[in-house]
C-alpha cells in the first residue's frame, strides 16, 4: 500500500501531514511532481520528477497506481479515472471521491470551468483553512485506516 501524491498543486501543509501519517503508519509515499521539490530524507518518501507536460504527473499516477493505494489529488478528471480503477482518491480538503459523488464533482469542476472561461466568474478555490486541515487529516487516517485492514485480510 503506497499513498501517491499529485504534488505540484498540493498545499505544503497537506504534504507536511501525509509525511507526518507516512512515518506513523511505516507507508510508502510516492510524490509526482513536474518539477523537483524538497522532501524529507527518507526511504518511505520518493519523488518523480515527470515531464512538465499537461496532464503528465496525472498519467503516471494512472499507469503506476494500483487498488489498495491511497492517492491525493485535487484534480477531479484525474480522480474520476482513479475510482473508475477502484482506487481511493482523497482531495487536499478532505473529500473523498467514489463512484457516487465523483461524477457531479466532475461536473460541477467542468460548469465552474466553463464559467471561468467565459469571463463570468474568476478566480479559483479559497485557500486552505484550518478546518480544511482538520479534516484532511480526519479523512486520510480514517481512509488509510480502511485500507490497511483490507490488504491486511
Amino acid at each position: 500500500m503506497k499513498i501517491w501524491t499529485d504534488a505540484d498543486a498540493c498545499p505544503k501543509i497537506v504534504k507536511e501531514l501525509i509525511f507526518k501519517t507516512a512515518f506513523r503508519l511505516n507507508l510508502s509515499v510516492i510524490l509526482v511532481a513536474n518539477s523537483h521539490m524538497a522532501i524529507p530524507l527518507s526511504p518511505l518518501i520518493s519523488l518523480v520528477v515527470v515531464k512538465k507536460q499537461i496532464d503528465e504527473a496525472d498519467h503516471y499516477i494512472l499507469e503506476h497506481v494500483e487498488v489498495g493505494d491511497l492517492v491525493v489529488t485535487a484534480d477531479i478528471p484525474l480522480a474520476s479515472a482513479l475510482v473508475a480503477k477502484g482506487v481511493v482518491v482523497l482531495n487536499p480538503r478532505g473529500n473523498v471521491y467514489s463512484e457516487d459523488n465523483v461524477g457531479e464533482a466532475l461536473a460541477t469542476r467542468n460548469l465552474l470551468q466553463e464559467l471561468r472561461d467565459g469571463g463570468l466568474i474568476q478566480g479559483g478555490p479559497a485557500p486552505l483553512n484550518v478546518n480544511d486541515k482538520v479534516k484532511f487529516a480526519n479523512a486520510l487516517d480514517k481512509e488509510l485506516t480502511k485500507l490497511i485492514k483490507q490488504n491486511s485480510r
